[in-house]
């Protein structure tokens, strides 16, 4: 079979598409075969076969092993793999692993085996994995440690639970450390060593909260140890660079061993803060002369050649200087705000008396500026497309490089220092404007530094003082003027554009930027400007400035291959954000005959439609212009401008499809309308109705659905009379048009989610139709509107559809009850399906004014006292069963219902849950919810809420292991990777649905229960009885104000 399979992984990898997918189902149909794991694991361990069929068969066995090595398979069919078999892969694969062959690929391939086997097996079926492993690292050749370490990293990273760690923990970092501090090992593996104890660090952030003080001494007991290697590493010299423009093949092993060492003390700073305080000053120092060191050498490669960078081996160990500087940046930083740190600066500077003197805020200026010089990689990249320019001017890059963490230093400087900031970067700036023969990249690294801080400083509401940002202008004019350098004008523009904001003097450059948009012969000077224009609008430049921007946007635009804008995601956002702040200055000149400003807003959106956030900008502004020109002159002159843009792109896009241009145009749509006059411009029915048909009888697509059923709610709510009273070419009336759009996406071919706003537009057609008008419609529609609910899964939908009753119930309460009653909807009585998901759902309403309907309707079908609802029985309140058990929302949500006293039948449920509910009669629970909803109007809710968290905050700073003397981060970026921030993003969005305050629900409520006790209103005291003691406490607290 060996060389069957061998063959066939041959053939997998072939470029002709036949025989590689006929090789890949041969493969599929073995896996049925008995010796299908141990002919894979007897391939991957022949030396004499291909490394590429080697790692094939290994990758197979990995993929097999995750389907069919547990008792019950996940997915697909399942195929048992003997004990047997079982001990001889294991045997082999770790054999394999730890064996002295040297090829790095095969030994990560067959580690990831390793790990699959162990995330089952250990340490229960395979005791014997780790004392093996760690056995063999001590004496082993350089291939076998290399074999260990992986299989040490996978199973702290992957196999290893909390408890199972911390009783192999001591032995896997001391094996770490000695690999680590020893230096006839090769770099590379001391550093895989130290990137396994920094894993470790992620299963003590795991724990550290229900064993804190363990943990703690333990990580302080094993810090002892490494913290000064760690400083030590940093400290070392890397060998001398040799004159060529590529990084020595002799600094891979010290660069990886460097990064790993920087990595692993940041994860240190963040999961145990307290005990890294006291060596923070020794570590900042080491790290800063580190950075100085390693300056030559990175002008040298990046600056000034440019030297392959943000390379990994096949660990993922970093071995480019690039990503060594921009780790100890990092870190830099992050040792600046640790209070020793900044009380031994705080000294020197006051010891010389001034920012500006001190050696230190000078020396630190002068790196930061050359490492945020431009690298020769970015100015090609520049040259090729200015989005990616844009892109670090917005902070929305992914690449963050050594520029970007430099601005993040001098950031912090400045929370820090304040204006003095300002001052220290100045002092050294000014040396390079004055020197002759001055580096254009430098002066350009120090605007940009400049222009970083300057930008926090507005954001946080920070004056500049005068003379700094007169200084700076001065600068400015000089960079601006540079013909022959564009990378250090557009900085100056874009520096321009930003100290208008707190200087008016700058906005002096605003006519420069102006013309050269349009007239530069520099495509990054062209966009620079574009975004520094921008700024001066922000700065509030004069109204007769308007035209004159809008008209360079539009020649700019018109120079240009629109089809290349298409994937210019940036510079579409940043044309799209001058154009914004340009109409804004004065929103009529949308309806100016010979303005194009809407139709330039349109164009961009037109070729960024497929862009997420060119559609929000495109929605914002013309929002902006709808909610300003509400007056019915102004409203049909900007119809009549938009109109035709808009259902245009319904004419030339394929509404089947989910074009993003349909989607946007949709929106636009649903916008104008929502909006509108009253009544809306005549003819405005017969222009979009018959497109919002098309799309809503075609599209599939719940971004299309949702704003296309709003928009045609809202024409209703708008103008009803010229909905009703339209035909289309066929004959059929509004209303009809209206029922058949309803029917479809009342329809179970369309998903909840996508016909969330059907509820509304029923609703408002039932309405503003009435019953003369719908007749024999309106039962057949309500009762397609039941159905629905009652397969309903979506919240929002849900709402959507018991709204419809609710409005009808605020007016009607006895005729709804009638009609449920009267109808059955799979076998079930209508009133017992919809009170079911009414009652069970109204607690998770959003927004006010629905919140407010709901509420006013439950009120008036309790006050009905119609023996029906009493009936009826209901999901009432969880019993709560003494269990270790965790209860979860899905849980809950999923649960059956236990009977209420007197007992009735058991409420049928098609889950299997053990969580059981009693059932209620439907009064009794819609007492229940209007007292939840009176706790949420009043406040109530939110505020017990609010002091739950402050409680569980104050526990968790009582129980800190001690971040004291460590600045707060909490503008920084949050690591991922730590598993107590998963937790707390997680603990956020569990919390993020409290509602606010209703004072007008609220007042409604109390009026409520205050006669319903008094009037015994539906026999309310038997109710009342019936509470719970928390309910019976809240209404009497009412009552007692």
């Amino acid at each position: 079979m060996d060389e069957q399979l061998v063959q066939l992984l041959a053939n997998t990898q072939l470029p002709q598409d036949g025989p590689r997918k006929q090789a890949e189902l041969d493969l599929n149909h073995a896996r049925s075969n008995p010796d299908f794991p141990l002919a894979l694991a007897r391939i991957g361990c022949h030396t004499s076969a291909p490394i590429e069929i080697r790692q094939s068969a290994l990758s197979y066995l990995r993929k097999f092993i995750e389907d069919n090595w547990s008792p019950e398979g996940d997915d697909g069919v399942h195929i048992p793999i003997p004990d047997p078999v079982k001990d001889q892969l294991r045997h082999i694969i770790l054999e394999l692993v730890l064996s002295p062959e040297d090829e790095r690929k095969v030994k990560v391939a067959a580690s990831y085996v390793v790990s699959k086997i162990a995330m089952v097996d250990f340490p229960r079926d395979w005791p014997a994995l780790l004392p093996t492993v760690l056995a063999a690292m001590p004496a082993g050749t350089d291939a076998q440690l290399h074999g260990a370490l992986r299989i040490l990293q996978d199973l702290v990273e992957e196999s290893l639970s909390d408890e199972q760690f911390f009783s192999v923990a001591r032995h896997i970092i001391q094996a770490c450390y000695e690999v680590a501090l020893n230096e006839n090992r090769k770099k590379t593996h001391r550093s895989l060593a130290v990137l396994v104890f920094r894993s470790c660090f992620d299963l003590m952030d795991m724990v550290k909260d229900d064993h804190k003080m363990e943990v703690r001494v333990f990580a302080d007991e094993v810090l002892a140890g490494w913290l000064p290697f760690l400083e030590q590493v940093i400290k070392e010299p890397l060998p001398p660079l040799p004159s060529n423009e590529s990084q020595p093949d002799s600094w891979y092993g010290p660069i990886a061993l460097k990064t790993q060492v920087v990595k692993t003390l940041g994860k240190v700073k963040l999961v145990f803060p307290a005990l890294l305080l006291p060596q923070s000053p020794a570590f900042f120092s080491a790290t800063w002369g580190e950075l100085a060191k390693l300056q030559s050498a990175y002008q040298e490669l990046f600056i000034e050649a440019d030297a392959q960078g943000r390379l990994e081996d096949i660990d993922g160990l970093p071995f480019t200087l690039d990503f060594l500087v921009l780790d100890e940046l990092d870190f830099l930083n992050q040792c600046m705000r640790a209070a020793p740190v900044q009380k031994q600066l705080e000294a020197d500077i006051n010891a010389h008396g001034a920012v500006h003197q001190t050696p230190w805020v000078l020396d630190l200026m002068k790196l930061i500026v050359s490492y945020s010089q431009i690298t020769q990689e970015e100015e090609g990249l520049w040259d090729i497309d200015v989005s990616l320019y844009l892109a670090e001017e917005t902070s929305v890059s992914s690449n963050y490089t050594a520029r970007t963490a430099c601005g993040d230093v001098l950031i912090k400087i400045g929370e820090w220092l304040g204006q003095r900031a300002l001052e220290g970067l100045f002092a050294y700036t000014k040396t390079l404007f004055s020197a002759e023969g001055a580096d254009w990249r430098r002066q350009e690294a120090a605007l940009y530094l400049f222009n970083a801080i300057l930008s926090d400083f507005h954001e946080c509401d920070k004056e500049v003082p005068a003379e700094i940002a007169n200084a700076y202008l001065e600068l400015v004019n000089y960079a601006i003027s540079r013909q022959d350098e564009p990378v250090l004008r557009a900085r100056g523009f874009l520096v321009a554009g930003t100290l208008a904001q707190s200087y008016p003097p700058a906005i002096g450059l605003l006519d420069r930027a102006i013309e050269s948009m349009s007239r530069e012969t520099s495509e990054i000077v062209q966009v620079s400007c574009v975004k520094a224009v921008e700024g001066f609008i922000r700065a509030g430049i004069q109204p007769d400035r308007q035209v004159p921007v809008i008209l360079a946007i539009q020649h700019f635009l018109e120079a240009k291959d629109l089809t290349e804008l298409e994937d210019a995601d940036d510079l579409l956002v940043t044309l799209l954000e001058t154009l914004r702040a340009a109409i804004s200055m004065d929103i009529r000149i949308a309806i100016q005959p010979d303005s194009k400003a809407i139709d330039l807003l349109f164009l961009i959106a037109k070729h960024g439609a497929a862009n997420f956030q060119v559609g929000q900008i495109v929605c914002e502004a013309f929002e902006d212009v709808v909610q300003t020109l509400t007056d019915p002159a102004s409203y049909t002159a900007l119809c009549g401008k938009v109109l035709p843009s808009i259902t245009g792109a319904f004419d030339v896009a394929n509404v089947t499809q989910d074009d993003p241009l349909v989607t946007l145009a949709t929106e636009l749509l649903a916008l104008l309308i929502q909006h509108g006059s009253e009544p809306l411009p005549a003819g405005f029915v017969a222009s979009t109705l018959p497109k919002l048909n098309r799309l809503l009888m075609s599209s599939t697509e719940g971004e299309i659905l949702r704003p296309g059923a709003e928009s045609v709610k809202y024409m209703l709510m708008h103008d009803h009379h010229q909905v009703l009273g339209w035909q289309d070419g066929t004959g059929r009336s509004g209303l009809e048009v209206c029922l058949l759009i309803i029917d479809r996406l009342l329809g179970p071919l369309v998903e909840d989610n996508a016909a969330s706003e059907v509820g509304g537009l029923a609703a408002e057609l039932v309405e503003k139709a009435g019953q003369e008008r719908l007749g024999p419609f309106l039962p057949q529609l309500l009762q397609a509107v039941a159905a629905r609910l009652g397969t309903a899964q979506q919240a929002p939908f849900i709402q959507s559809l018991i709204i419809v009753f609710a409005r009808l119930s605020l007016v009607g309460a006895q005729d709804v009850v009638n009609f449920l009653s009267d109808i059955q909807i799979n076998g079930q009585n209508g009133l017992q399906v919809v009170l079911s998901k009414w009652l069970e759902n109204s607690i998770n309403f959003a927004g006010y004014d629905e919140i407010r309907q709901n509420v006013i309707a439950l009120s008036k079908l309790y006050s009905l006292n119609d023996p029906r609802l009493a009936q009826t029985q209901v999901k009432g309140d969880l019993i709560v069963v003494h269990s270790d058990r965790i209860m979860t929302r899905s849980r809950a949500k999923q649960s059956e219902f236990q009977l209420y006293e007197p007992p009735v039948q058991p409420y049928s449920s098609h889950f299997e849950d053990p969580d059981q509910y009693t059932v209620i009669p439907a009064s009794l629970k819609i007492l229940k919810v209007l007292i939840e909803e009176l706790l949420s109007a009043s406040g109530a809710q939110a505020a017990a809420n609010m002091a739950a968290q402050a409680a569980t905050e104050y526990a968790d700073a009582e129980q800190s292991d001690g971040d004291e003397g460590w600045e707060d981060e909490t503008g920084d970026t949050l690591d991922l990777s730590l598993p107590s921030t998963k937790a707390q993003l997680m603990n956020w969005m569990e919390n993020s649905s409290v509602r606010g305050r209703d004072d007008e629900t609220q007042a409604y409520l109390i009026e409520f229960f205050m006669r319903a006790a008094r009037e015994n209103i539906a026999g309310f005291q038997d109710w009342f009885n019936m509470l719970t003691e928390d309910e019976k406490a809240k209404l009497h607290e009412l009552a007692a104000q």
